[in-house]
């Protein structure tokens, strides 16, 4: 069974599913994601997306009109296997068509960049044998891209990726919930006295960069939570 927490953009609050692995994933019409396809090879009991990410699979299924193999979606940050500001973190990115032919992912690949439906699908010189579309949102905190600034009030998966890098970290946020409340501040700001960086208990450009280089690919933590 896996904890499943959506962002409902829609709505602007948190959710929370509980499902089995094959069970279909909050938002999935027809059966055609299901729970174990999203989690690929995470091993966490802890899993987060949107509403609008379901959505825009819905639709790209739909579009494409077959099954589309998942090769990976979902990972926590201490878990690894991105880049530091992947958005397999915000559970909003799908690596797909690994096992389909160079025909048959070339269409996948046409297909998604022309649905509309994703922010950001990679150019094909930069995954040759899988095809990357995400649903990420926000403004970069950092002119190079990557996730939006956090700040009190925040609501969104972005919050879970700074809590879950806190929390492992060992500064608690009281929770793992996707709201930026003031234990969460609290926690940004005293990881930030203590790794000299300007104490703002807002997570920008800087805070993101030194959070995700400490935690991605470090592994849990008794701190972390699960």
């Amino acid at each position: 069974m896996a904890k499943i927490i959506v962002f409902n953009n829609d709505l602007d609050r948190m959710e929370t599913y509980t499902r089995a692995e094959s069970d279909p994933m909050p938002y999935n019409t027809n059966g055609t994601l299901r729970v174990r396809e999203f989690r690929g090879s995470s091993k966490s009991n802890i899993l987060w997306t949107t509403k609008r990410t379901m959505q825009s699979w819905n639709s790209q299924r739909y579009i494409f009109g077959a099954p589309i193999p998942v090769g990976f979606a979902f990972k926590r940050p201490y878990e690894g296997g991105h880049g530091n500001q992947s958005q397999h973190y915000a559970g909003v990115a799908f690596d797909v068509g690994q096992t389909l032919s160079s025909a048959r992912r070339n269409a996948l690949y046409n297909s998604a960049r022309n649905s509309g439906v994703w922010a950001y699908v990679e150019p094909q010189s930069l995954t040759p044998t899988w095809v990357h579309f995400d649903k990420r949102f926000g403004t970069p905190a950092c002119s190079t891209g990557g996730f939006p600034t956090l700040k009190r009030g925040s609501i969104s998966n972005y919050v879970l990726i700074a809590q879950d890098d806190l929390n492992t970290l060992g500064f608690r946020t009281g929770g793992l919930d996707g709201i930026f409340g003031l234990a969460t501040q609290e926690a940004v700001t005293n990881y930030q006295r203590s790794r000299g960086l300007f104490s703002d208990g807002i997570v920008g450009c800087n805070t993101w960069r030194s959070l995700q280089e400490e935690v991605v690919g470090t592994g849990p933590t008794s701190t972390t939570i699960n």
